[in-house]
C-alpha cells in the first residue's frame, strides 16, 4: 500500500505484536510479575491503604492549623517558636511512620504474628520501667528515653498487645483446657495497674476495652460476659471512689472546674465555625485550648474547616472499621479473627473517645485521634499497629476469585 494502509495480510502480525506489547506492559505493572513487591501489591488492601493515607493527609492539615496555638504558649520574650514548628515535626514523623507501615505490612502474616509478639514482651518490659527512670510531662510520668529518642511505651504497647492477646485466646481452640482467660486478666489488670500509676486513666480504659472486645469474639459464654460488664462497671465505680485522678476529673466534668471549663472550650470552638468553618488559619476559639494540636485538635477542625469536615472525618474511621471487618467475612482461621478485631477495636475506640471527649460526652482523657493528633509516638506506634492490620488482612487474588488467569493473561 502506496497510502501507509496495512495490507490485510499484515494484519495478523499487528494484532499478535500489540498483544505481546500489552503483555509486556501488564508485566512492568505487575499484572503477571510474582515477585515478592508485587505479591505484596496484589495482596494488599489498597482502599484500606488509602483510607489511612487520606487520614494522615487531614492530620497534616490539622496539625498546621493548631501548630501556632501551640508555638505561641511556648514562645517567651527571649525564644520565639515558629508558628509552624508543630507542624514541621509532624511531617517528620509522618514520613518515619510511612515507610515503617509498608514494610510491616510486608511480612508474611506468621512472621507479623512473631514480631508482633517480641515487641509486646519489649514495649511491657518497658512500660515497667516508666516509674523507675521515666520523665514528668504536664505532671504524667509516661516517658522514657532522652531527647530525640523519648517514646511512650504504652502507645506502643497497644497495637502489640491486640495481637499477643489474640494469638494467647486462639490457643483455646488447640487446648480447651489452657487457662489463657484468667492468664489475659491477669496480663491486663498488671498492664492496667502500671498505667494508672503514671497515671493514664484513657490508656487503661483502652487495654481494658481490647481485652473486652476479644473476650465477647472468643467465644465465651453470656454468663462470663455478662460477669465481665459487672466487673467493669464496678471498675470504674470503684475508680471514682478511690483513684483520685479518675475522681477529680469525673467531678469537674460534672460539676464544674477545669477540666469543664477544658470540654466546655473544646466545644465552642468545634460549634464556632458553624457548618463550613471560618477558614484555614482563621480560628480564634483555638488559642484558648490547653492542648489544641493533640486532645483537641478535632475542636481545631470543627472550628476552621466545619462541622461538615468533622462528619466527614468520622465516616473516614467508620469506612475503616467496616472495610477491616468486611474483610473478616470469609476468613477461618482463629488467630487473625481476633488479631484483626483487637486492633481494629484499639484504632477505633481510641477515635470514638478523642471525637467523643470534644462533644463533651467524655471528660478529657489524655487520647490522641489516630493520625490526626500530634505526637511522634502516637504515630509511629499507629504506623506499626495499621501495618499489622494491612499484613493480616492480606489476600491471595489467586484464591478469592479477585484475578483470574484467562489464555496466560492475567484478569479481573
Amino acid at each position: 500500500m502506496t497510502d501507509g494502509t496495512p495490507s490485510q495480510s499484515a494484519l495478523p502480525e499487528i494484532a499478535a505484536g500489540l498483544k505481546k506489547k500489552r503483555f509486556q506492559l501488564e508485566s512492568r505493572l505487575g499484572r503477571s510479575d510474582r515477585s515478592p513487591l508485587a505479591i505484596w501489591f496484589w495482596e494488599l488492601d489498597r482502599v484500606l491503604l488509602a483510607l489511612m493515607l487520606t487520614l494522615i493527609a487531614i492530620g497534616l492539615i490539622a496539625v498546621a492549623a493548631a501548630s501556632p496555638v501551640t508555638a505561641l504558649k511556648h514562645s517567651t520574650a527571649a525564644v520565639t517558636v515558629d508558628p509552624l514548628y508543630y507542624f514541621y515535626r509532624q511531617l517528620g514523623w509522618v514520613i518515619a511512620g510511612i515507610p515503617i507501615m509498608l514494610v510491616v505490612s510486608m511480612l508474611p502474616k506468621e512472621q507479623a504474628r512473631r514480631f508482633a509478639l517480641i515487641a509486646a514482651v519489649v514495649a511491657f518490659s518497658l512500660l515497667f520501667l516508666v516509674p523507675i527512670l521515666g520523665k514528668s510531662v504536664n505532671g504524667a510520668q509516661r516517658w522514657i528515653g532522652y531527647g530525640f529518642a523519648t517514646i511512650q511505651p504504652g502507645e506502643f504497647l497497644k497495637p502489640f498487645y491486640a495481637v499477643a492477646l489474640a494469638w494467647l485466646l486462639s490457643l483455646r481452640v488447640k487446648d480447651p483446657s489452657l487457662p489463657v482467660v484468667s492468664v489475659s486478666f491477669l496480663l491486663t489488670g498488671i498492664i492496667a495497674l502500671l498505667l494508672m500509676m503514671q497515671p493514664n486513666l484513657g490508656e487503661t480504659i483502652m487495654f481494658c476495652g481490647i481485652w473486652f472486645v476479644l473476650m465477647m469474639i472468643s467465644g465465651l459464654s453470656a454468663r462470663l460476659i455478662a460477669a465481665m460488664i459487672i466487673l467493669g462497671v464496678g471498675g470504674l465505680v470503684a475508680a471514682y471512689f478511690f483513684y483520685p485522678v479518675a475522681t477529680q476529673r469525673i467531678n469537674e466534668w460534672l460539676f464544674g472546674g477545669e477540666e469543664f471549663d477544658q470540654v466546655m472550650l473544646a466545644y465552642k470552638a468545634l460549634t464556632g465555625g458553624g457548618l463550613l468553618g471560618t477558614g484555614p488559619g482563621l480560628g480564634v476559639e483555638k488559642f484558648k485550648l490547653p492542648e489544641a494540636h493533640t486532645d483537641y485538635i478535632f475542636s481545631v477542625i470543627g472550628e476552621e474547616f466545619g462541622l461538615l469536615a468533622c462528619a466527614a472525618i468520622a465516616l473516614v474511621y467508620l469506612a475503616i472499621i467496616v472495610r477491616v471487618f468486611l474483610r473478616l467475612l470469609d476468613e477461618e482461621d482463629n488467630f487473625i479473627i481476633l488479631a484483626v478485631a483487637g486492633l481494629a477495636a484499639q484504632f477505633g475506640g481510641q477515635a470514638l473517645i478523642n471525637m467523643a471527649v470534644n462533644l463533651q460526652l467524655f471528660p478529657s482523657k489524655g487520647m490522641t485521634l489516630p493520625f490526626i493528633s500530634y505526637g511522634g509516638s502516637s504515630i509511629l506506634a499507629l504506623s506499626i499497629g495499621v501495618g499489622l492490620l494491612l499484613a493480616f488482612t492480606r489476600r491471595n487474588p489467586y484464591l478469592d476469585g479477585s484475578l483470574y488467569v484467562t489464555n496466560g493473561m492475567v484478569t479481573t
